[in-house]
């Protein structure tokens, strides 16, 4: 009787001893700012000096290792203007992160959505990539400062699209 508790007893400390250490191997989950670079199209709708509409042409490449983006976008309305920037990602959930970071408007002819001068401009927004698919859809915004050549200003564009992530 006395062999049967003892072996209970190494039994119940061997076992305790594998749980405490498949324990220790655990760690927390974090969420990570949604995985892809990606290429999109959609939309543009800019607010400076009047009303400016346009198509919007989007691309992230996505800095595996840090929380950071390079982000480029081709607006064009009446003119283009190409905006590249590099943004910082928060994570919300798996499929979901929000971002902001600075960028430069580099207009080329006519009025675009974002003004019609070299200009710094800060863009947040926000990607959502779809679950068991490649595609993402995008929305942002770019706040472009001393926009416009004659009167100077600010300009305030929204884009929104999908992507195919790569």
């Amino acid at each position: 009787m006395k062999l049967s508790r003892d072996r209970q007893t190494l039994g119940a400390i061997g076992g305790l001893a594998l749980l405490a250490g498949l324990l220790s191997t655990v760690r927390p989950a974090h969420a990570q700012a949604a995985y892809g670079s990606y290429v999109g199209v959609g939309g543009s709708a800019g607010f400076g000096s009047g009303f400016e509409g346009g198509g919007a042409i989007s691309a992230r490449y996505k800095l595996l290792e840090l929380p950071l983006s390079i982000r480029a976008q081709a607006l064009v309305g009446s003119g283009v203007a190409i905006v590249p920037s590099v943004s910082y990602d928060i994570p919300i959930n798996w499929q979901t992160d929000a971002y902001i970071g600075p960028g430069v408007v580099i207009p080329s002819g006519g009025g675009t959505p974002v003004g019609d001068k070299v200009s710094f401009a800060i863009q947040p927004g926000v990607d959502y990539a779809f679950p068991n698919s490649n595609m993402v859809a995008f929305g942002n915004a770019i706040i472009a400062f001393d926009a416009f050549r004659d009167e100077g200003g600010t300009a305030f564009s929204i884009q929104g699209g999908v992507g195919l992530r790569f």
